[in-house]
């Protein structure tokens, strides 16, 4: 359904560690390179990331009107569970630690990451079945 999705970031390295990361371990492949940006792509659909010359602000702040978080959808339990460990590495920290993996209610084994940006992503374990698709 999505075609792609561009976040503007104020930091375009730090974005290509963190997202880079996150998004070829989730299968994505390099798409596009250009001086303010990255993609990276998955089938139909593509992300973006952008250091735009128009930014208005210098951080992402997820509590306020827009977008709150992606989700992606992970290929079970234990695909999340070894995200979640990789991922201090590449610039991300593990959010609600205490109800992980059920931070997002009881039969919904998640992980809530966030980025040194404040840009958050929820990494949800899902079957072949449950959801077929790019994402």
């Amino acid at each position: 359904m999505l075609h792609h999705l561009e976040l503007w970031v104020p930091d375009l390295q730090r974005a290509e560690k963190s997202f880079g990361w996150l998004l070829g371990a989730l299968g994505c492949t390099p798409h596009q390179h250009w001086e303010h940006g990255r993609s990276w792509r998955r089938g139909s659909f593509y992300l973006v990331v952008e250091q735009s010359p128009a930014l208005t602000a210098g951080t992402h702040e997820r509590c306020r009107p827009g977008m709150n978080h992606v989700a992606f959808r992970v290929e079970g339990r234990a695909a999340v569970d070894a995200l979640v460990e990789a991922a201090p590495a590449h610039g991300w920290r593990l959010m609600f630690p205490d109800p992980h993996p059920f931070a997002g209610g009881v039969g919904h084994y998640a992980a809530y990451l966030e980025n040194e940006d404040g840009f958050e992503v929820e990494l949800v374990a899902v079957t072949a079945e449950d959801a077929p698709g790019d994402f």
